[in-house]
């Protein structure tokens, strides 16, 4: 695995959704860095990626409603548990569940393993809302997958938070995730 400065050096045999990843990290001007890696489908599969990049990965989450009226991506540091309940007070949300792959495909472009803040370039309509651990707020840098969990890139929080959801007409739902219940 090597670390480069901006997008790969060749783009050859990727797929579109990540191609316009860096495409749209380029065009707003966003400095980041960016790795090829094996498939990461696990946490654990994202620790040589997170030395690498000298940050830590997101845990993304994508979750939904009963109704599935309702869908959000949840970022969160790698290392902290999820508790439906807790994050679902905090959403005034009742029975929040993990959505389906056919749903994440269909509002974020992403297959799951590869999800990531990136996604939210390909919600045109704002379906999905993002919610963000305050934790992960007060690090200089993340790590996320472009749209492909086969690469990575490490973006500085200010960016990640500021242009990107700017660009892509979002905003971000603090809240706060504890190991308590």
């Amino acid at each position: 695995m090597n670390i480069v400065q901006g997008r790969p050096l060749s783009t050859a045999g990727r797929l579109d959704r990540e191609i316009r990843t860096y495409d749209l990290l380029d065009s707003l001007r966003i400095s980041y860095y960016s790795c090829d890696h094996a498939p990461a489908y696990t946490m654990e599969d994202c620790l040589a990626v997170d030395s690498l990049l000298e940050t830590r990965m997101c845990k993304n989450l994508f979750l939904c409603n009963k109704q599935k009226t309702s869908f959000f991506l949840l970022l969160m540091p790698d290392d902290k548990p999820f508790r439906t309940k807790q994050l679902s007070h905090q959403l005034s949300t009742s029975r929040l569940s993990f959505a389906e792959g056919a749903d994440m495909e269909a509002l974020l472009d992403i297959s799951p393993g590869a999800l990531s803040l990136f996604g939210l370039m390909n919600d045109h309509n704002n379906r999905v809302q993002l919610i963000v651990d305050q934790d992960l707020l007060k690090d200089d840098f993340i790590g996320c997958h472009p749209c492909v969990n086969t690469s990575s890139i490490k973006i500085a929080v200010k960016d990640a938070f500021g242009p990107f959801l700017e660009a892509v007409h979002h905003t971000l739902i603090p809240v706060v995730l504890t190991a308590e219940n």
